[in-house]
């Protein structure tokens, strides 16, 4: 995808991302962690029978050029691919004065009121927006409840005016058909994955909500002891 090769080139810009190794990688059941300049997070995506995928160099990724890892990005295995997006996270320097610390939550809250809101991907506090909302539709890969299923964004997306996106969508490369069914929408890319750079502005979204790490041992305690994400400690949304 353009998005992932734009995210690469703007970090290589920088001659201490060019310089910058890797210092630690952790797959764990849901979350993804690198160091290099910073620490890194992205969901763990893996295939429906992962003992048939491997990771390329495991064992030997500790060390390479941080560069080289991120361009696992772009591979067919997702869980490279959730490898190499945790890393453009780790490299990404986070000003926190740039930033607003809030929850992606109450911006679809406050832009959706009254409006059709769709969001792709199922987080935790998706029925509260039921109340909010003239229509909420939810949107999965794996559908629950009254979720609907991935293909529905075809038909759905266009006719939403507020949209809540799923940072995994960079992970399993949907993101730019799915930018394209949300034109003239208010786009928010929501979740850990979501790599922090104004890059991202350039496809469209309005808001890009994603975390810092504050705490890493707090983290790797969390995430290596099989936490989801509201059990995780030690980053900042």
């Amino acid at each position: 995808m353009k998005v992932l090769d734009d995210l690469i080139s703007s970090l290589s810009a920088d001659s201490g991302v060019r310089d910058s190794v890797v210092v630690e990688v952790y797959t764990t059941a849901f979350w993804t962690a690198v160091m290099t300049r910073n620490w890194g997070l992205a969901s763990t995506f893996r295939e429906e029978h992962p003992h048939h995928a491997r990771v390329r160099e495991s064992g030997n990724l500790r060390g390479k050029p941080a560069l080289e890892l991120a361009e696992y990005v772009k591979s067919d295995n997702p869980m490279e691919v959730s490898i190499g997006i945790a890393t453009i996270n780790s490299l990404i320097d986070i000003d926190e004065t740039k930033y607003a610390f809030e929850n992606a939550f109450n911006i679809l809250a406050q832009k959706g009121r009254g409006k059709n809101i769709a969001v792709v991907g199922h987080f935790p506090w998706t029925p509260m927006l039921k109340d909010i909302a003239k229509n909420l539709w939810v949107i999965d890969h794996r559908p629950r409840g009254d979720d609907l299923p991935a293909e529905a964004a075809e038909d759905i997306l266009p006719q939403a005016d507020v949209v809540g996106l799923t940072a995994t969508s960079l992970i399993n490369h949907t993101f730019e058909r799915l930018m394209e069914l949300c034109q003239g929408s208010f786009i928010v890319m929501i979740g850990p994955s979501t790599p922090l750079s104004p890059i991202l502005f350039d496809y469209g979204l309005d808001v890009i909500s994603g975390i810092k790490v504050v705490e890493p041992q707090e983290m790797l305690h969390c995430i290596t002891e099989g936490a989801i994400f509201r059990q995780v400690k030690g980053v900042k949304l």
